[in-house]
Formats: structure tokens, sequence, C-alpha cells
């Protein structure tokens, strides 16, 4: 008899946010899983901030709800205030943004991987992985288990030869309190991989009950907030916490700096690379010299603690710099610390190792998702882990990989950007990465993705019937006010109390509610239109999708457009072994890199960075195109 099976379709290392899709989209996919994490009581931990979403990575969520995924579903039911982020902007880069309890986060997500049909849990630290013929077959822990599976994904985070710096101190952990993973590099190094090392901080968490708020400019929720979520039965926040606003301040600067020969990062002793749009506080001293003051957003961690999150204070110095430092603060000047900042470096493997899969070149049946591969950030590692475990599943079906293109998903962008580019720093995901960002709102999420993951078998038949009914409903809609005349009587008085041309005769409603400054509140202020809306029963998402859809149908089809030449591209494979020694017209960094990434296709390859227009045009004319 034995603890486990005889072997799993997919073993799944370690339950972060990775982690923790990977084993949820393999097991509601039919795969026998198992999930292997050094700590069962920390599963999908929020080791730094408690908030899910923002500027591209709410997109990110919303595209993993839209998938079948579980993030978005775990934050509607932990959340404790939800903002629509960018909203003064165009809809191309409005972003949701919720602040999480982290307990509940954490519980609630547990409590849907426990109710997962498949899945097996395993507390044990992973030291080694068995591979015969190249071919991953099973993984070997601390106590000496071989366990084996058919595929394997790790999601190690941060854990892997984990070094975390406080000041002159450090320790080996991969989070505070929880010790680092050793072995699995040392593995992968001897299998042919590289590695590389990358850097991450968090600030200090310090006790509510010492701060003075009257000091700081509050920060409410929406006041009529979203949620995540495509599916109805998620609920939607009726009352929220506030964040607040307060500033360092030159006084903060001066006593920070006293510490900078004491900080692992100006003395040598951290030689990796932090994340370039997350920088520590001293970071931001010695490269903005000239700013007076930086932001301080004050974070509480959930409903019922007092655990606050001193966001944009993320350091490395000593405890005493920090704890001075951070009194000088308004609004801080009494502060307590539950526990200090801390820096922690961590091994990374290059993302150019991978295939789009997210199955590694050298090693089959093998997968990396999330920080091992260079990313940083819950939300870009949530998805990855989620394609990974969709693809581990595949593989083990012997059926094709589930690739996104860039045109289709963020997430697409992330991956391609992952594995054509690679990365040196610490990758976050912003909405300027995205050519086609038009096209990847969050809003059509769902429209853009729930079919897709619904014929490989994650999103479920009800889910789609959702999706389905939204884009009909929104159909109709656009169809009855482009077929609607409405008279320069119906609509003048509208027109001119907004200070638009009013009209002299007759014309579709669908040409008035394109212009800038009508909304759908005007719109519906019109008796037809209303009556349409109330006897169709459309929620206010389908109005939000109609006003879109409407208002910007210039936009999202000149990207339609752009997106399907650069397909072209996309449908020129390259043979797999093609040798690049043979075009003597390559420039020399063109053809290692090229080399190095061995593209599948002319577009992956004209997004290297390093390969120009003409090398595209020479390889084109080698292949006979």
């Amino acid at each position: 008899m034995s603890m486990f099976k005889d072997t799993y379709d997919v073993i799944v290392v370690g339950a972060g946010h990775a982690g923790s899709e990977a084993a949820a989209a393999a097991a509601n996919m039919g795969s026998s899983t198992l999930l292997i994490t050094m700590n069962l009581q920390n599963i999908a931990q929020m080791s730094c901030n408690p908030a899910m979403g923002g500027i591209a990575k709410g997109q990110i969520v919303k595209e993993i709800d839209a998938l079948g995924g579980y993030s978005g579903i775990v934050t509607d039911y932990s959340a404790i205030q939800f903002k629509m982020l960018n909203r003064s902007k165009g809809p191309a880069v409005w972003s949701p943004r919720a602040q999480s309890d982290r307990m509940i986060f954490s519980a609630k997500w547990r409590e849907l991987l426990e109710s997962t049909p498949n899945l097996d849990f395993y507390q044990d630290s992973v030291v080694g992985l068995v591979v015969n013929n190249n071919s991953v077959c099973g993984v070997v822990t601390q106590l000496g288990l071989t366990i084996r599976s058919k595929t394997v994904v790790l999601t190690n985070g941060t854990f892997l030869n984990g070094l975390i710096h406080v000041g002159e101190k450090n320790f080996g952990g991969g989070r505070v309190g929880e010790k680092a993973s050793f072995g699995i590099t040392e593995t992968l190094s001897s299998l042919g991989f590289k590695s590389g090392r990358m850097k991450t901080g968090t600030p200090p968490r310090v006790d509510g009950r010492s701060l003075n708020y009257n000091k700081m400019e509050e920060q409410p929720g929406d006041e009529n907030p979203g949620k995540f979520s495509f599916l109805p039965s998620t609920p939607t926040l009726t009352n929220q916490r506030s964040c607040y606003i307060t500033y360092t301040n030159n006084s903060t600067h001066e006593l920070l700096k006293d510490g900078f020969d004491r900080s692992p990062m100006f003395n040598g002793r951290i030689k990796s690379v932090g994340p370039r749009y997350c920088p520590s506080v001293e970071d931001k001293i010695n490269r903005f010299p000239e700013k007076e003051r930086h932001q301080i957003f004050v974070e509480p961690e959930g409903w019922n603690t007092v655990e606050v999150y001193v966001n944009g204070f993320s350091t490395s110095l000593p405890e005493d710099v920090q704890y001075k430092a951070l009194c000088s603060v308004p609004g801080f000047e009494d502060v307590k610390f539950f526990r200090p900042g801390y820096a922690i470096e961590y091994d990374y493997f290059p993302p150019t190792q991978l295939n789009y899969s997210l199955e590694t070149k050298l090693v089959q049946n093998l997968f990396f998702a999330g920080q091992i591969n260079g990313t940083t950030g819950y939300e870009e590692a949530a998805s990855q882990g989620l394609m990974a475990g969709i693809n581990a599943h595949l593989k083990v079906c012997s059926k094709d990989p589930f690739i996104l293109k860039r045109d289709q998903a963020y997430i697409g962008v992330l991956i391609d950007d992952l594995i054509t580019k690679g990365t040196e720093e610490p990758y976050r995901m912003f909405t300027s990465r995205a050519e086609f960002r038009m096209l990847l709102r969050q809003d059509n999420a769902d429209l853009r993705l729930t079919e897709l993951s619904n014929n490989i078998g994650l999103a479920s038949n009800d889910r789609l019937a959702l999706v389905n009914k939204k884009s009909k409903q929104t159909k109709a809609f656009i169809d009855f006010i482009s077929k609607l005349s409405v008279s320069p009587n119906e609509v003048n008085p509208l027109l001119t109390g907004k200070d638009s041309a009013p009209i002299s005769q007759s014309m579709k409603l669908k040409k008035i509610y394109s212009r800038p400054n009508i909304t759908s509140d005007d719109v519906l202020s019109l008796e037809k239109p209303r009556l349409y809306v109330e006897q169709n029963n459309l929620s206010k998402d389908i109005i939000e999708q109609v006003e879109i859809q409407v208002k910007y149908s210039g936009y999202i089809e000149k990207e339609k457009s752009n997106a399907e030449k650069l397909q072209n591209l996309e449908n020129i494979s390259i043979p797999a072994k093609f040798n690049y020694s043979k075009l003597k017209s390559l420039s020399s960094e063109a053809r290692s890199k090229l080399e190095e990434v061995r593209p599948k296709t002319l577009s992956q390859a004209s997004r290297i960075s390093g390969v120009s227009p003409s090398d595209i045009s020479s390889m084109l004319v080698y292949m006979g195109r």
C-alpha cells in the first residue's frame, strides 16, 4: 500500500498564486493532481501587499476568471475595498483593483482547492526531480519520498535558495518566518538550465492603533463598487474600508540616508536586480534626489485586524533606521512595528528556456510558472500558473497546447514577452506593453476568452451560457439604437443641455450616442431606449458594453485590422532545426538571439530585441517567401 497514487498526471510544487491556479486548472480539467507545499497553512498567501489588480494587473485577473480560474472569485469573497482605476481615461486602460482581507483570501483559496475533485495535498519540501531520457517523471522530497507523475509544474516563488536581508543581517528564508528551499536549482543546473538571481522587497507592517489618521488623506472605495468575477454568484461589496495617503519629507529622507552605509542594497551585499517599478524607499531617494516627498499608501490588512501595510515604504535598511525614518512621516509619529521591512534574493530561470506552453525546452513534461520565470506580482504569477496547469493536463492527454496570442489576452502578451525577450529584472505587466490594449479591455475578457476555455474543457457550460447571453443582449441593443430614429423635438433639449450641436432632422440614435459628451445616462433619459432596457432587463454591464462598442468602434476596428496583418507573419512557421548560420545577411546579434530563443514563427522572431525588420526580410527571402 502507498500513501500516494502510483503515478499522478500532474504534480504542482508550491502553493502560492501560481501553484494554486495550476493545481485547480489541471484537476478541474480531469487530471489526477498532487499539490506539494512546505506549509499547508500558507496556501495562496499574500506575501506582500493585501491587494489584487491595478493597472493591467486587473485585466489579468479578469482574464483568469473568464478562463475558469479562481483568483477573481477569491478576490470578490475577500475584498474590503474596490476601485476602478483610470476612469478619467479611455476604457482601454480602466483597471479594477481590490484591497483584500489577507486571512479570508488565503482561507477562501484553500476552501476552493479542497472542494476540487481530483486534487490531493501533501506538506513537504521538494528537493529534486526524477528525470529519465530528458523527460521528468516525478519528484523527490526532503523526507526522501519519490512521488511519480507524468508532468511536473514548478512554482517556487521566492523560495529557491532564498536569502532575507534586514540591514547588516541576513538569513535563509523564502518569506519571513518560512525556510528557503534547496536542491531544485542544483538539480536544474545539472540538467543544463541557466539560472540567475533576483531581488524583491516588502515594507514594514505596523499597528494601525498607533497611527494618527487625522493627519492623512482618506481614500475611500468607489461609490458603486464593481467586482472581478463575471459570475453573478460572487458578492459585491456593500460596505468598504478606507485606505489613506501620507507623504515622506526631507527629514524622512535624511534619516534614511544616514543608514545607507548599512544598507545591503548600497554596500554590495545584494548584487541582484530588484523590480524597477516598485523600488525600495532608499532606491527612490537615491534615484530621484530632486523629489521632496514620496507617497505612502496606508492599507488595512483586513476587516478584523489592526495590522497595516505601509505601501511605498519597501526597504531592507536596518530596523532602527526604518523605525526612526517612519516616525518622521505625518500620522506615524507614534508608530509601533509588527515587523520591519526586508529584501529577499532568490533564484530564477531566464524564461527564454521555455516554450509557449510554459513547458521547458530542455526537459519534456516539466513546466515553470510564476517568479521562477522572473516575474513579479500575484496576478502575473497566477496567470502563468493557470496556463501551466492547463498545458500540463493537455500534455498528459496528448493534445495540442493552449496558447493565447498577443491580440487575445494580456496573458498572451506576458508569456510572449517572457519567452521571446527574456527578462533580466522582475517583469511586471503594464497596459503600455500591449499593442492591442483597445481589444484587451477588462470589460470584455469573458467575450474574448470563455469560449476558448470551454472548448478545452475548463470554463463550464453555465459560464459560457452567461457569456453568450451577454453577447446576444449587447448586439441586440446596438441593433436597436442603430435602427431607432430620433426627432429634433425628442433629442434637442438633451443636446443643448450638453453643449452639443442640435439636429435639424431625424437621425439614428447610434450616431448621436457616438458623440463624446453623450453618456448612457443621457441615452436612457429618452423614452424608447429606457423602455427597451426595462423590458429586456438589461444589466449595467450590458449598457457599459454597448457604450464602449459604440463610442470606440473606430479604434476597435483599426486594432482588429492591425492584428490581422500581424497574423500573416504568425502563419509563417520557422522549421525547428532552421540553420541561422547560413544567413550571412543576419546581424551577429540577431543570429545569436534567434539561436537562443529559436522562435516558432516569423512574427515571434520579429519581436525579439535585436532582430531588425531587415533581418526578417532576409529570412523571408531565404524561406522562399
